[in-house]
């Protein structure tokens, strides 16, 4: 099947990234707007870009009015935000917090998932998360302004968070850690449940060594 992507509508196209990306870690975002509100909201287009600066970053789309995100707004407003790595005990709450609330809705509270104070940004932490990323607005670049379209935001990471149990040698324990990763439609996936370990090969010797 050949497909271009300018033939079909947006949801088609979107059905195709988000079934062939697989799978797809999610930043759990903490925001509060300019008054204090506190939005909580999952994204599964996210990634890291580097260590030096350290950088990461997250694609919230703009909702079906074209309209952009309460996340996404939050951070134009105050440039903070938290990335909270999702584990699996916490999984079926941050789903409450997927849904479309208004703005004056505090989904934390909603879910039942507990905030804690952060050490140099304002928007909280979410206790449950084992590892937490706080970040302040590096760059945001935007794509589009239509139901369909999106925007990178790119954070700097200020501080990090990891809980004593995860940390082995420098290093965190995926396998305690228990993160979840996104699928398509209503899927998503326990990682840690079926690994395998592949070294990454060394240059091949040339004949004349």
């Amino acid at each position: 099947m050949e497909i271009t992507p300018e033939n079909q509508k947006w949801k088609e196209n979107y059905k195709l990234l988000v079934g062939s990306i697989l799978p797809r870690p999610i930043a759990f975002v903490t925001t509060v707007d300019s008054s204090g509100i506190v939005n909580a909201a999952p994204f599964s287009f996210f990634t890291a870009i580097c260590a030096d600066p350290m950088l990461i970053c997250f694609s919230p789309m703009r909702n079906g009015t074209g309209a952009k995100k309460d996340t996404l707004a939050n951070i134009e407003a105050t440039k903070e935000f938290v990335i909270n790595i999702v584990n699996e005990e916490m999984a079926e709450q941050m789903n409450i917090c997927a849904a479309n609330y208004s703005s004056s809705v505090d989904e934390l509270d909603e879910s039942g998932l507990t905030k804690s104070k952060s050490i140099t940004v304002k928007p909280p932490r979410v206790q449950q998360s084992l590892v937490h990323l706080e970040c302040k607005l590096h760059e945001v670049l935007h794509f589009g302004d239509n139901a369909g379209s999106g925007s990178l935001v790119i954070g700097k990471v200020e501080h990090i968070h990891v809980d004593d149990t995860l940390y082995e040698n420098g290093k965190i324990n995926a396998e305690k850690l228990k993160p979840i990763g996104r699928m398509a439609g209503s899927i998503f996936t326990k990682p840690m449940t079926d690994i395998f370990e592949m070294a990454r090969p060394t240059q091949p010797s040339s004949p004349n060594e």
